[in-house]
């Protein structure tokens, strides 16, 4: 093992937490005294200068190997060497900042005494930048002889190019997004780079020259016009993925080539951009560097790679592999001390080392492993021991571990029973004369040390809390922290759901993250209060117990008057937004009804009744109570809920597009003023700024109804979740579904928090009812066989979905049960519960009775022969689902 170890020749370590990168390393002869040194700058802003010199193994670097060491202002992004001085042809040194370049002379002066040479650094001149720079490349461009010119890459894609102590111009790359790496190429007089496109890109220097100045970054008109000025690209290459690097070879013994690393692979280009070869890499690869080979018309590569690895190749071969005790970020070829050929490589923490790739041998010897006799009686028992717990472990059947009896952290939410002396309400919506709070207390509690507790509380919108967000110092073990926050409504419109929920996260100091959570219920009294009762209203609806009514007075403590004999059977609530809605007990029957002129208002007031239903018997040790519902669903009026919030999405997707165009308008109109204003003799504005001015007008009142139609969406969502709660409720109260099969149907029909417009509610709700419909609904194998395929995209309208909430309710009235379970995928029942005959499917689509309403709707275009036909919907069932025809927006 130890031939695959590079071997270490010198290194040292550089600085504490400083950062280094692919640009930060250079080896030249800087003080132009004919050996190479090692220059290094940092993220710190620390230059250094090294010329090594051998130790043996064990020894520290000696001092004098550190040339200089100063500490500059900004951050050192990319140090280069080269002819930058004019009048001169010695080398300098360049120093790339953020936003400057700065040229230093490096000197030594040699020492009289013990201490060695002094060495320092003068500034020649510096460019301040007016962009932020990315990276530098430098050469000869355009031929010239005896100096180097310097091209720095901004982060926005623009080429500044510097003849020594002068700015000269500067051009943008065209297609520009992301920078990458920048190299030019003296044969061909070109600069080559990798765009974000994933395409080696080459442009000519007499292109840059001649194409039109870059003081803006836009394509003018005059650029449009003139081809001739405009930047072109000489060659493009196609490599499909990210350049890490890119380096010229021109040996004399080789062909010029551009090799360039990518994340994958390793390509080697001819002048033109056709490719020569390409080695796939099996590893991330970190850095690398072609250098000359000993074999002519080959070329060889150092490549490091993030598993500590330098591999040589010639050309594609693999020659030999050396294991590092870091990951190079820079790796570079230098001749040190008359040694040629040695490996100087740079780790981002600052790990400089040089090497070599000798063939030392290792004198470490594996000690000698003691022999003994094998005891196969212990062994034996041992292997039952362990089975026998293997047996133990693989009884249960869970994936997850079971809950721990002692939990480590713990939180509980306590709700006050009586709304707040003084609201905490904030910048509430409603119009109320008094918009109520109630107090939650968060407690928090640690068995072990927890690290930051966050804690989050949660309320659905418009729901909303003083502060929603507590950290916390460090608990210690058996200790809690206690949190009080107000509850209130802040939308213009009553919520679906009456719930909150905490959530509580940290980390142990051994680094184990714990979560913990739970819910809170709060009270009705916060969205309504006590009203006179309405004696007309336009939705109704019963439920049916098998338990006598009991008086209002005793369910409905906190709203219900004990003065008044009457509010033992009827009683008023009414909204903090104004709707009305109505309870009443029967007097003769075991029913309620729950009445209101919105649909979706009915909601929370029935399931608050079913809850205190459920309590009031539970505490009389009654376990037989149960609530039933018979009526029609009410899918007319829900429809009406799902066509009126689709009516929105269609119109956020038109303001979307009208601003889009008017902002398109805009910028043209902007452009052109613009055009004008930089000439030096402007012609008339022809009322450019006029339409500049109704157009800004045009968009900010299009952003204004854009916005008021995205507060009426989301309040038309608010509806709709609580008119299809209503809805799963009352299903399952006619088809006796169990809580597992409601889980489901909260599933399809309330998949989203919130509603978007790349993701909407109609889209997604129709693809979950279609699943159930070719599943466990199917009624034969045909259709459990259909698959859906497409990415969901939002509808042209709302009938599909229509049709397949019918369809879902009529499978459950036939007999169908929902479940996860492809076993329970069987086919429908015959018999309807109830006594209802099966519709046929083709009569299906000529004919319908819509839940909910006792009208038939009629295809007109076969009303003549539909007269002949006899009623095949006599039926005892009150709630005979829906078809298909009638919801396409016939009338009927």
């Amino acid at each position: 093992m130890s031939l695959f170890k590079a071997r270490d020749w010198w290194s040292t370590t550089l600085g504490e937490k400083e950062e280094f990168d692919q640009g930060c390393l250079c080896v030249a002869d800087v003080d132009n005294s004919g050996q190479d040194k090692i220059i290094v700058g940092s993220y710190m802003g620390y230059l250094r200068i090294f010329h090594p010199h051998p130790v043996k193994p064990g020894d520290d670097v000696q001092a004098e190997d550190l040339l200089l060491e100063v500490q500059l202002q900004e951050p050192i992004l990319q140090v280069e060497v080269g002819k930058f001085v004019s009048g001169t042809e010695g080398l300098h040194l360049a120093v790339l900042h953020c936003r400057k370049l700065c040229v230093y002379a490096v000197s030594g002066t040699q020492g009289n005494v013990e201490h060695g040479n002094q060495y320092q650094i003068k500034l020649m001149y510096e460019h301040n930048l007016q962009r932020t720079a990315c990276n530098m490349t430098y050469g000869p461009f355009g031929g010239v002889k005896g100096r180097d010119l310097i091209c720095i890459q901004s982060m926005d894609g623009m080429l500044m190019l510097f003849e020594q102590e002068s700015y000269a111009f500067g051009r943008f790359l065209p297609g520009f997004l992301l920078p990458g790496p920048l190299t030019y190429s003296s044969r061909t007089d070109s600069f080559i780079t990798v765009s974000s496109c994933q395409q080696v890109e080459s442009y000519k220097y007499q292109v840059l020259v001649f194409a039109t100045d870059a003081e803006a970054r836009q394509e003018t008109v005059q650029q449009k016009l003139s081809s001739g000025k405009r930047l072109v690209v000489d060659w493009v290459l196609n490599i499909g993925e990210q350049a890490l690097d890119i380096c010229i070879v021109s040996f004399n013994q080789a062909v010029s080539s551009v090799f360039v690393l990518g994340e994958r692979n390793l390509f080697c280009l001819k002048d033109n951009g056709q490719l020569r070869f390409m080695k796939k890499l099996d590893y991330s690869p970190s850095c690398f560097i072609p250098y000359c080979s000993v074999k002519e018309g080959t070329i060889n590569t150092l490549v490091g790679n993030h598993s500590n690895v330098l591999n040589i190749y010639q050309d594609v071969t693999l020659k030999w592999a050396a294991q590092l005790p870091h990951v190079p970020v820079s790796v570079k070829v230098a001749n040190i001390q008359n040694l040629k050929g040695v490996i100087v490589t740079l780790s981002e923490n600052g790990h400089l080392q040089c090497s070599y790739l000798g063939t030392d041998p290792s004198f470490f010897q594996a000690p000698r492993v003691d022999s003994k006799e094998v005891n196969y009686e212990e062994f034996n028992a041992e292997m039952k021991e362990l089975q026998k717990i293997i047996r133990e472990a693989m009884k249960t059947q869970d994936i997850l571990p079971q809950s721990e009896k002692r939990r480590d952290l713990i939180v509980t939410a306590e709700v006050s029973p009586d709304l707040d002396a003084e609201s905490k309400a904030i910048d509430s919506e409603v119009k109320a004369e008094v918009v109520p709070s109630v107090t939650v207390k968060v407690t928090v509690q640690s068995r072990v040390t927890a690290q930051k507790p966050n804690l989050s509380v949660c309320v659905q919108a418009p729901l909303a809390v003083t502060c929603d967000q507590f950290i916390f110092n460090d608990l210690e073990p058996d200790s809690s922290e206690t949190v009080v926050l107000s509850v209130f409504l802040k939308g213009n419109c009553p919520p679906s759901e009456l719930e909150g929920n905490c959530v509580v996260s940290c980390s142990t100091p051994t680094g184990i993250p714990k979560v913990a959570q739970c819910k809170f219920k709060l009270p009705l009294r916060l969205i309504c209060f006590p009203a006179q009762p309405s004696k007309s209203a336009n939705h109704k609806i019963t439920i049916d117990t098998n338990k006598p009514p009991i008086s209002f007075l005793t369910i409905f403590p906190d709203f219900a008057d004990p003065s008044e004999d009457d509010q033992a059977n009827v009683l008023g609530f009414q909204f903090l937004t104004g709707s009305k809605i109505t309870l009443l007990a029967s007097k003769t029957s075991q029913r309620y009804r729950i009445q209101s002129d919105q649909l979706e208002d009915l909601w929370l007031i029935t399931k608050e009744l079913t809850l205190r239903l459920e309590e009031h018997f539970k505490k009389q040790n009654c376990k037989d109570f149960a609530c039933t519902f018979s009526g029609s669903i009410p899918l007319q009026e829900y429809f009406e809920l799902i066509d009126r919030h689709f009516e929105l999405r269609l119109n956020a997707e038109k303001f979307r597009e009208l601003l889009s165009e008017r902002a398109v308008q805009f910028r043209a109109i902007e452009r052109r003023l613009l055009t004008r204003f930089k000439d030096k003799t402007p012609a008339p504005l022809q009322h450019l700024d006029t339409l500049l001015e109704g157009t800004f007008r045009e968009v900010i009142a299009l952003a204004d109804a854009a916005e008021k139609n995205q507060a009426n969406m989301f309040q038309a969502f608010t509806k709709l979740k609580s008119a299809t709660h209503l809805v799963i409720m009352l299903i399952s109260l006619w088809q006796k579904l169990n809580a597992d099969q409601i889980a489901i149907m909260e599933a399809a029909f309330l998949p989203l928090a919130e509603d978007t417009q790349e993701l909407g509610w109609e889209e997604t709700v129709d693809s979950a009812i279609s699943s159930l419909l070719r599943t466990c609904l199917s009624k034969s194998s045909k259709e459990q066989a259909l698959t859906l395929g497409g990415q969901l995209s939002m509808p042209k309208d709302t009938s599909r979905l229509k049709k397949n909430i019918s369809l879902f309710c009529d499978r459950l009235a036939k007999g169908g049960r929902l479940s996860l379970s492809t076993e329970s995928a069987t086919q429908q029942v015959t018999v309807v519960p109830g006594g209802c005959s099966t519709i046929p499917e083709s009569d299906l689509e000529e004919r319908v009775v819509v839940l909910g309403s006792t009208a038939t709707f009629t295809n007109h275009k076969h009303a003549a022969k539909q007269k002949s036909k006899p009623d095949i919907y006599s039926t005892s069932h009150p709630a005979l689902p829906v078809c298909l025809r009638s919801l396409k927006g016939r009338p009927c």
